[in-house]
């Protein structure tokens, strides 16, 4: 994990709503760079809105980077890179894919990080993909995540991310190497109080860094950790640091899917309920809309928001940055939002809720465990993760 740094400043940015505005503000006023990663972008409203300013930068002399996955913008590919590439744009496609994603462990290898950032000045860090706020199956409510906006010296270490994958990618796709550097560099002076640190996992020298601070952070919790996470399939080391909290007195407390996009994941999720619940864990589903979030909050200091969900994906395969804070008060609007949204959205379960689900629902929760169990050995994962 990379050390903390201070003197930053960061901002909560939560849901589209606040993060699309803020994000569109900074694109039109960029003037010498921009570096954007993302899983998806869609053709819809919110992607035509960010394609188009991403167009205007470049028509008026601004190099605009644009890295998106092969699978995840599969429809971006088809649609909105013609528009980009017209306008001076540059696009390249992370495993560009023309199969449908198979077990085959290179091919969930997929880019998951949402990074941003405009002349080496502001950052944006995530989960929130470039697509409309609203899902037409919860259309009262938007989609339920969060982004940051980050000024200062931490953008040294997020910006030669971006650009080193930059590099890879481009050589990848074209086999030449690139020894263009960014247009803009970093300004080292403060600008905030706030220590941070940016950590990323990849297959290489990453591997275990975002699994690490999560676990590094639990095992040192003394009063609370609290975990908002879409996608919530935690390996064996995971679990037992959060029955080890729990049954040391820590109020462990998690915030997951209700209304679900990946049935079988979720029901395997559900497979773990009885453990988690019997060891004194707080479970809350969360139906107002799609939960989306991948935050967490320990002992209302340690922070962290990004694109890492709690699953085999996203810590054995896939590429994830997340930011984490050091700061109680960055933290406690952290904890602030997420008790909003588990008193306004969410349902808390009881162990004796749980046992007297009916016997299909355990049943199916049971085989979907399986499953995924079995997909994550195919994929050429074994025990030992």
């Amino acid at each position: 994990m990379s050390a903390f740094v201070a003197g930053n400043a960061v901002a909560l940015l939560e849901n589209g709503q606040a993060y699309f505005p803020a994000l569109l503000e900074e694109i039109d006023a960029a003037a010498r760079e921009i570096f954007l990663e993302t899983y998806i972008f869609e053709d819809d409203a919110t992607g035509a809105q960010v394609a188009a300013a991403l167009g205007r930068a470049a028509l008026r002399g601004v190099r605009v980077n644009v890295l998106v996955d092969g699978f995840g913008g599969r429809s971006f590919v088809r649609e909105l890179m013609p528009r980009l590439l017209a306008d001076g744009v540059r696009v390249l496609i992370y495993r560009r894919e023309l199969k449908a994603l198979s077990l085959r462990r290179h091919r969930l290898r997929r880019l998951h990080r949402k990074l941003v950032v405009v002349d080496a000045r502001v950052a944006f860090v995530g989960g929130i993909n470039i697509i409309d706020d609203y899902d037409p199956a919860a259309p009262a409510h938007p989609r339920f995540d969060y982004a940051l906006r980050v000024e200062g010296p931490v953008l040294t270490h997020i910006l030669a991310a971006m650009h080193r994958l930059w590099r890879l990618v481009s050589w990848a796709n074209f086999h030449h190497r690139s020894d263009e550097a960014p247009l803009a560099r970093v300004a080292e002076r403060p600008v905030g109080n706030l220590r941070a640190a940016f950590v990323i996992r990849d297959n290489l020298r990453h591997r275990r860094d975002i699994e690490d601070a999560y676990l590094d952070a639990i095992a040192g919790a003394r009063n609370e950790v609290v975990i908002a996470c879409a996608y919530f399939f935690p390996g064996r080391r995971f679990r037992q640091a959060l029955v080890d909290a729990s049954r040391r007195g820590v109020k462990v407390v998690l915030l997951l899917q209700g209304l679900v996009d990946h049935p079988v994941l979720a029901a395997a999720s559900r497979a773990l309920y009885p453990h988690l619940l019997a060891a004194g864990i707080r479970l809350h589903e969360y139906h107002r809309s799609y939960l989306h979030a991948k935050v967490a909050v320990v002992d209302g200091r340690w922070a962290t928001v990004g694109s890492s969900n709690i699953d085999p994906f996203s810590l054995l395969l896939a590429r994830e940055a997340n930011l984490v804070v050091d700061d109680a008060g960055f933290a406690a609007r952290l904890r602030a939002s997420l008790g909003e949204a588990m008193a306004a959205g969410a349902t808390e379960l009881s162990p004796p809720a749980w046992r007297r689900q009916r016997l299909g629902r355990r049943l199916w929760s049971w085989l979907a465990y399986q499953f995924v169990r079995l997909a994550i050995g195919v994929a050429g994962y074994g025990r030992k993760h």
